[in-house]
């Protein structure tokens, strides 16, 4: 019986340590995550072209990031006024491995997100359009911007 009671007091404790951990999962406190939710797309294991990533890139992107996504783009109500520059990209979204710099950039392509804004009654005007969600861009468009975006910032 005490040998039971063990047991089952053993098997409770990593329950709690489990749960209380997040149950192992990767930490992912201050990285950078859009406003809306979801999971990332096929574009994350597809092989992106920054060629035809920056094509692209070139088409859809500097009214909002910027010409080569320098950034500098006016957004006012959001915290700090702009829209986040992609060259360089914000630390808190890139990672110098590749798999997981494609995953976090691309929650934001695949679902779009609205910037944080202090002011629930001042709503930025340039939001992150939901490039996947919609059908705009496929997932290989999506593959092939992130390549882009990644050969932006791994210099």
């Amino acid at each position: 019986m005490k040998k039971v009671f063990l047991y089952i007091s053993f098997i409770g404790l990593v329950i709690i340590l489990l749960t209380a951990c997040g149950g192992g999962a990767a930490d992912d406190s201050g990285v950078a995550r859009p406003s809306v939710p979801g999971e990332a797309g096929e574009a994350v294991n597809l092989t992106g072209d920054p060629v035809a990533g920056k094509q692209i890139f070139d088409t859809n992107c500097p009214a909002c990031h910027g010409v080569d996504g320098k950034g500098g783009v006016e957004n006012p109500g959001s915290d700090d006024g702009t829209v986040p520059a992609l060259n360089p990209v914000e630390s808190d979204l890139w990672n110098s491995d590749y798999q997981t710099f494609a995953y976090n950039a691309d929650l934001f392509i695949e679902h779009g997100s609205m910037p944080d804004h202090s002011d629930p009654n001042v709503l930025p005007p340039k939001r992150m359009i939901a490039w996947g969600d919609s059908g705009v861009l496929k997932p290989q468009d999506i593959a092939d911007v992130i390549a882009y975006i990644y050969s932006l910032n791994n210099k």
